[in-house]
């Protein structure tokens, strides 16, 4: 029998909630990564989720994911700039491009115009009210990045982003 949120499934147990906040949690019992404790792909992955928790708990307060953030930041850099040059120095796909944009057009944060010397491709230009947010996403951008830099320390930031742009950069 179908159910929703309202009803519950029989034999299923009520959920108790707790007065004093959430349940309190067991610790996971070790577990053997293997090789995964090793490969690079694995633990980029594992890094990459744990800075993209911090940033959208920082970012959730104006809604701005990790992709718009870019895109924004680079349009305010680069105004006019076509569609497909920014798609592809951030390596985003075209099409996912598209709804990106038409999001932050939405949004009222970005706008398309006719290119200059190419009337079938559109330039980006951030709007009055991208631009403040641009400048408000800076400052809180250094504080997420500076709560990321504490768990491994300057010199470690440092060593880390020389080492990513190696691999980013097929070095």
């Amino acid at each position: 029998m179908p159910y929703n949120n309202r009803m519950t499934r029989k034999n299923a147990k009520p959920r108790r909630k707790n007065a004093n906040g959430p349940a309190p949690t067991r610790a996971a019992p070790a577990v053997d990564l293997d090789v995964l404790d090793r490969v690079v792909g694995y633990l980029l992955r594992r890094a990459q989720l744990a800075v993209f928790h911090d940033f959208f708990e920082t970012f959730s307060k104006v809604n701005v994911r990790p992709a718009q953030f870019s895109v924004l930041v680079v349009i305010d850099r680069n105004p006019g700039l076509k569609q497909t040059q920014i798609a592809d120095a951030l390596g985003i796909k075209r099409t996912n491009f598209v709804s990106l944009v038409d999001g932050l057009e939405r949004r009222g944060l970005a706008e398309r115009r006719t290119a200059a010397h190419d009337r079938r491709s559109s330039a980006l230009y951030l709007t009055d009210a991208g631009k403040t947010l641009v400048r408000k996403l800076r400052r809180m951008v250094e504080v997420h990045d500076r709560r990321v830099t504490t768990r491994i320390g300057e010199e470690g930031h440092r060593q880390l982003l020389e080492l990513l742009r190696g691999i980013a950069d097929g070095r």
